[in-house]
């Protein structure tokens, strides 16, 4: 584009939430110049579970950010929102905007995505429609360049671990799946055999799901092993745990960590957890990053270290961005 762009993104904060929408902004921002400004919302309590159509900017929690501009104000030329919560907001700027804003929706809305300008939603959904994108995954933030950057804060500690350095990312209870202390030791002892068999090195980071008493069991099993176990406390060191690593573990519910993992190009090994219900789309995800190359089942061998391969990095950020450029232009 001829002039800066001006990008809109709009959550309710959750860091897994809104790097899906930053990802996508920050995508479209490497293809064209363009500024991007982040919104974090939330509705006060009596109003959040409302339906959609009911909902109105003056339910919003005071500490909500200012989502709309003033009268002396233009819009933004691009919004980008992810999430439940900024589903009538989306659509109030689709409408108050008067096409001057391209309204973009991640994730499956549950809603008729004719609604939106454009929604990009994971192939796993199988949302379809006209204006649906569909991507492998979900957006995000992970590029080579940025994971690099990540990598020198955290050198003194990373670098003299042995090799091959293992990223093991434990997500835990969902809807879907669930981590008990019972299988939480399995997948320890699991992983410490795979780290012990090879010589390697544990770099291990929790989800803010993962159960107490799962993260216990599993600190105590891995905390010998050469490595490093992030507490969660001071920075993440999740960007720089995949750039060191050789391997990547990540856990079977979470498919922003299978996807952030596959854009890698490392070895991608699903761990599995206790199911609730059927996988559904997980169970679709996952042979989706197979049949790509980049994911395969965690399937520990006694006293053998884990297989590797390479496959071409998954780029879907990149290409959902370059369709919303083209969208776009194309209106």
């Amino acid at each position: 584009m001829s002039r800066i762009l001006s990008i809109q993104v709009v959550s309710d904060g959750r860091a897994g939430i809104e790097n899906q929408a930053l990802g996508l902004a920050e995508a479209v921002a490497r293809l064209t110049q363009a500024h991007i400004c982040i919104k974090r919302i939330r509705w006060r309590p009596l109003f959040d579970k409302l339906p959609v159509a009911l909902k109105t900017p003056a339910m919003l929690d005071p500490t909500s950010d200012r989502a709309f501009p003033s009268d002396d104000e233009a819009w933004p030329d691009l919004w980008i929102a992810t999430g439940r919560a900024t589903l009538p907001l989306s659509l109030a700027a689709r409408r108050r905007s008067q096409g001057e804003t391209f309204v973009v929706q991640t994730q499956d809305p549950r809603l008729p995505p004719s609604r939106f300008d454009m929604v990009v939603a994971p192939a796993h959904d199988g949302l379809s429609g006209d204006n649906v994108f569909e991507i492998i995954g979900s957006p995000h933030r992970i590029t080579p360049q940025r994971i690099a950057e990540a990598a020198p804060a955290f050198a003194s500690r990373i670098d003299p671990l042995p090799q091959p350095r293992m990223a093991v990312l434990i997500g835990g209870r969902s809807r879907t799946f669930d981590l008990p202390p019972t299988h939480a030791s399995v997948l320890a002892q699991a992983i410490a055999s795979a780290i012990e068999a090879a010589g390697g090195s544990l770099l291990l980071t929790y989800s803010r799901r993962t159960p107490d008493a799962a993260r216990a069991v599993m600190t105590q099993r891995l905390s010998g092993l050469p490595g490093m176990i992030w507490d969660g406390k001071g920075d993440n060191p999740l960007f720089a745990f995949l750039h060191a690593a050789d391997h990547i573990l990540a856990t079977e519910d979470s498919a922003n960590m299978a996807t952030e993992a596959a854009s890698t190009g490392k070895p991608v090994h699903i761990l599995p957890m206790v199911p609730l219900k059927a996988p559904g789309k997980f169970a679709r995800l996952h042979a989706e990053l197979q049949g790509h190359g980049a994911a395969r089942p965690f399937v520990p061998q006694p006293d053998a270290a884990l297989e590797s391969w390479t496959y071409e990095p998954l780029a879907e950020t990149d290409r959902a961005a370059r369709a919303v450029l083209d969208a776009m232009a194309a209106r």
